[in-house]
């Protein structure tokens, strides 16, 4: 066997996803330490030595490994020191981060995400992002009077709008201008059936995939999509793996839809994609996977 790692799993120490890992970690041998975010610390002492701890003083310079499982919203300055830590624990003290700070950066503000899969040329929505009221609405004309709303950052589908009428744009873009909100504006894809995909991506390949079918616009499984399982054409899944590579993500969750005229888009991709409600429907053992890809990634 190799030796034995030092792995950190980032996140809320309840979480299904956190308590999975920790588990199959420490089944392996590994030594494993539970981090919640909000516990981090730096310092930097009088040698001029930049360290970062958690909880009861533990050294995270020391870690082999750090999984990132959850990343909260906060306030700017709580979201940026969070940042900068793993950027300090990936660069300066070679810690393996997954995702690594950049892919994380990249997948959690939607519009770097979407300009990323766009230069890689993979389909993405037609979407336009600004600031204004009047440009919000203007591009809501633009985009065919059709177009689905979302919080810059988000996940689980919180935050989400379709919008189709111009009186509702007008109110909606209005309270958002009180929040002094970045509008997000994507044409909605017509595709039927109301479903769409996830794909698991992990270290470059898929790991396992399901079709989330819902009652509305809407499929994310939290907001009531029921999980099926699902083969990929190849077109989906070299789609799915494009993507994932596109943002530099070593695990991502990969949202496919496929239009009426089967054209497949790329919406958006998640750094920290969830993985219960796809082990549901998936005969492999995802966190299995996601830990050999760990291990290979961290060991090569």
């Amino acid at each position: 066997m190799s030796a034995r790692l030092r792995v950190g799993v980032l996140g809320a120490s309840g979480s299904w996803h956190t308590r999975r890992l920790l588990e199959a970690f420490a089944a392996r041998g590994h030594r494993t330490v539970a981090l919640p975010v909000t516990r981090l610390q730096s310092e930097i002492d009088q040698h001029g030595a930049a360290r970062l701890l958690g909880p009861d003083g533990v050294a995270l310079d020391e870690l082999d490994l750090l999984l990132v499982r959850g990343l909260p919203r906060g306030s700017l300055e709580q979201v940026i020191f969070r940042m900068d830590a793993l950027h300090l624990l990936a660069e300066q003290h070679g810690v393996r981060c997954v995702n690594g700070p950049r892919a994380l950066e990249r997948t959690i503000d939607k519009s770097w995400a979407g300009a990323m899969l766009a230069a890689a040329g993979i389909p993405t929505p037609p979407t336009i992002v600004c600031e204004r009221r009047e440009s919000a609405l203007d591009a809501f004309q633009r985009l065919g009077g059709d177009v689905v709303v979302k919080p810059l950052f988000g996940a689980m589908g919180n935050g989400i709008v379709r919008i189709q009428d111009p009186d509702i744009a007008h109110r909606v873009f209005g309270a958002l201008e009180l929040e002094r909100a970045v509008y997000y504006l994507q044409r909605t894809v017509d595709r039927p059936g109301r479903r769409d995909l996830r794909v698991l991506v992990v270290a470059g390949e898929v790991a396992g995939a399901m079709e989330r079918v819902a009652d509305s616009w809407r499929a994310n499984v939290a907001r009531g999509g029921r999980p099926r399982a699902v083969s990929l054409t190849a077109a989906q899944h070299d789609t799915a793996v494009a993507a994932a590579a596109a943002v530099g993500a070593d695990v991502a969750g990969v949202d496919l839809l496929v239009g009426s005229d089967a054209e497949i888009v790329v919406p958006e991709v998640n750094g920290i994609p969830g993985w219960q409600a796809l082990q549901s429907v998936c005969e492999r053992d995802l966190t299995a996977a996601v830990l050999d890809a760990c291990e290979g990634l961290t060991y090569g």
